[in-house]
């Protein structure tokens, strides 16, 4: 991609944040927008969520008692797949399992109004289009994907939970035992603020790539596959310096909650 195009998409990007804000904030509220949309967003989402997570959990209990095993160290399996879970690999698989399920999705409704004109009928309406479309889809993300997260977490460790105590011999008390011992506040408390600005890339990213879709079907496919590729990439990428931010508060407090 150029770079002219480039800045051109961050300018886009941004000023639909800034409108996105502005009709957010005024009245009248589109409550049963919303609430229609954290159904679809979040509800449908959730079996999704959870079989990913539960997998997860397993497998990073496999993986790590086989390590584990060679230092002698197998009992500590419930502490590993916790802090893994809740601090990186649950809110950063939820996003992404949202991304591909529900910002593909944003981008192909939208896409679809576009070329077909339906967002043009609605500004001849005096309806605004990122209050009616844009405004709900966007909240709606920004209060489930942080619930489906804390969900996903403990699936996560429940499917961790299974392997500890049918594959390695654990007892279950003594699995939760570790789980508690490790996991503090802020481990929990850093998983899930990141996902507040995953979701806001996410619902962003993919709504203005559906109101900018253009070439009929063909664009609405194109403007599909580049929401999905761009939310991931922001999404890791920005998981970095979130994480990187997080272990700064962490040092800041000294630890004692964090």
């Amino acid at each position: 991609m150029p770079l002219a195009d480039f800045v051109t998409e961050l300018g886009e990007v941004a000023l639909l944040t800034r409108d996105s804000v502005r009709y957010g904030l005024r009245r009248p509220f589109e409550s049963r927008l919303i609430l229609d949309q954290m159904y679809r967003i979040g509800v449908r989402s959730l079996p999704l969520v959870g079989l990913t997570m539960i997998f997860t959990g397993a497998v990073m209990a496999l993986q790590v008692s086989y390590t584990l095993a060679a230092y002698g160290a197998k009992l500590y399996v419930g502490s590993f797949v916790s802090l893994s879970v809740v601090r990186e690999l649950g809110p950063v698989l939820t996003a992404i399992m949202l991304a591909a399920r529900v910002g593909a999705g944003i981008t192909a409704e939208l896409g679809s109004m576009q070329v077909t004109e339906q967002i043009d009928a609605l500004r001849a309406l005096g309806a605004s289009p990122v209050k009616k479309l844009v405004v709900p889809r966007l909240a709606a993300l920004i209060v489930m994907l942080p619930v489906l997260t804390v969900l996903g977490d403990l699936l996560g460790v429940l499917g961790g939970l299974y392997i500890a105590v049918v594959e390695i011999g654990q007892s279950a008390d003594y699995y939760w035992s570790k789980v508690r011992e490790m996991l503090l506040i802020g481990d929990i408390l850093s998983g899930t603020g990141k996902t507040f600005f995953f979701a806001y890339f996410i619902g962003i990213i993919a709504c203005r790539n559906g109101l900018a879709t253009s070439g009929g079907a063909t664009g609405v496919g194109r403007s599909t596959t580049n929401t999905v590729v761009a939310a991931a990439l922001a999404i890791f990428i920005s998981n970095f310096f979130l994480a990187k931010a997080f272990l700064l508060l962490q040092s800041a407090f000294g630890g004692a909650v964090w």
